[in-house]
């Protein structure tokens, strides 16, 4: 009767298990982190649920990242009042040379009021880069002392126990990440 029992509720247990979303293998790990804002230090671990829309972009970026944020914006004027006090969008800088704390608040404060942008050491946001799969490179400087930073154009959605959980490429559809930041809720 006991061999019984404990099978019983192994399956039981199974069962349960099975029942848990799935986080797709494929993906990289992700990662917590604590950036600066112009309003202190960004804890990802405060987050915790809340579903994380991460951009990693720069200010000076002429045009990947002011569609991937005014995408980003829409999504969550897309979302019901509740369902936006649970979501937070986070635009990392991969330029902290040039992002200045006040120069991120003010481009962020552009696409949506509730977003924010952190930075941190070359070193920080090169770890946490990796850690979400997402790359950068900033390219040699022009005679005016220009230059660009070429970048991975995705957006990461970090689930509320933040996990990555999915990673969205430039251009998706609002709906499709509402959708996504819904399925997580």
């Amino acid at each position: 009767m006991k061999k019984f029992a404990l099978i019983a509720v192994a399956l039981v247990l199974a069962a349960l298990l099975g029942c848990q979303q799935a986080r797709d293998p494929k993906l990289p790990p992700g990662g917590d982190f604590v950036l600066q804002s112009a309003d202190g230090p960004v804890d990802s671990r405060s987050y915790r649920g809340k579903v994380m829309l991460v951009y990693f972009g720069y200010t000076n970026c002429p045009d990947v990242c002011p569609a991937s944020l005014a995408a980003g914006g829409q999504a969550l004027n897309a979302l019901t009042p509740d369902e936006r006090k649970r979501v937070k969008l986070i635009m990392v800088s991969v330029d902290p040379e040039r992002d200045s704390l006040k120069h991120l608040k003010e481009y962020t404060a552009f696409f949506h009021g509730e977003m924010i942008g952190v930075t941190g050491t070359t070193a920080e946001i090169a770890s946490l880069a990796k850690s979400f799969g997402a790359g950068y490179i900033k390219q040699p400087a022009k005679a005016d002392g220009s230059y660009a930073v070429d970048h991975t154009v995705s957006t990461y959605v970090v689930d509320s126990e933040g996990k990555l959980a999915a990673v969205l490429d430039l251009g998706v559809t609002t709906d499709k990440l509402v959708a996504t930041v819904r399925k997580l809720l």
